[in-house]
């Protein structure tokens, strides 16, 4: 009986020890906030909103309409500047009109396109719509921020190690993030840069030393194709001991 019962508790020992490990374990990840790449999109005339062609939230291709200007003024002195080019060619194929004049038209009637084009605000690049800042109906006037699209297909996070960290990372070595709000889901990640200069710890960062401690910023990428991990999110990294 007394043999059972030292048993058992070697094995509760044993599982103690197994716990406080495991909590002891999550005091070593460091927190970061996950940021992607996002491109902001601005108007490059004045004009009326017409339309949106995404909504907040919805998935956008390469080239996709963001917005529409409504610049029929545009239009009709592209048309205007069109025409006026086509007579100059034959002027100037028939000897009547100066190659000066015939480049400045030339000059016009490009230029008139160009500002066609300005109409329609497309994303640069895939990604989702994060944010839309005006609303149809709204005059806008150059360099009025529109809307910003998020590359969300790679996306990263800042961490702040002390300075005994730094000879046991590398830039492109393999580590593990994980979201708690996704009941402890693991993602894959790596080291992408290794900043060299110290700072003071950021006020909402949490490391396993003092606040006021000099650490080193760690930037760590994760391939995101299920677009999990949005901007805003807190992941914690686990670092090599």
């Amino acid at each position: 009986m007394k043999k059972m019962i030292i048993a058992l508790l070697i094995l509760a020992a044993a599982g103690a020890l197994l716990f406080l490990k495991v909590r002891s374990g999550r005091e070593f990840r460091y927190a970061g906030t996950i940021e992607a790449t996002e491109t902001d999109l601005s108007a490059r005339i004045a004009g009326v909103i017409v339309s949106y062609g995404a909504r907040e939230g919805e998935a956008v291709k390469q080239g996709e309409t963001i917005t529409t200007i409504d610049c029929d003024d545009l239009r009709l002195a592209a048309g205007m500047a069109s025409g006026d080019f086509k007579r100059a060619e034959e002027l100037y194929k028939g000897g009547s009109l100066s190659r000066e004049n015939y480049d400045r038209l030339k000059y016009k009637r490009d230029d008139s396109a160009l500002r066609v084009q300005w109409c329609t605000i497309k994303s640069p690049v895939p990604g989702r719509l994060l944010y839309s800042y005006r609303e149809k109906g709204e005059l806008v006037a150059p360099g009025t921020k529109l809307a910003t699209v998020a590359d969300l297909s790679e996306v990263w996070a800042y961490i702040y190690v002390p300075h005994d960290m730094l000879a046991k990372l590398s830039t492109g070595m393999e580590i593990q993030g994980y979201l708690p709000e996704a009941g402890e889901k693991v993602f894959p990640g790596r080291i992408s840069v290794i900043y060299s200069g110290a700072e003071f710890t950021p006020k909402n960062v949490q490391t396993r030393k003092e606040r006021t401690r000099l650490v080193f910023a760690v930037k760590v990428t994760f391939p995101n194709p299920e677009e999990i991990l949005k901007p805003g999110l807190t992941i914690e990294v686990e670092l090599p001991e």
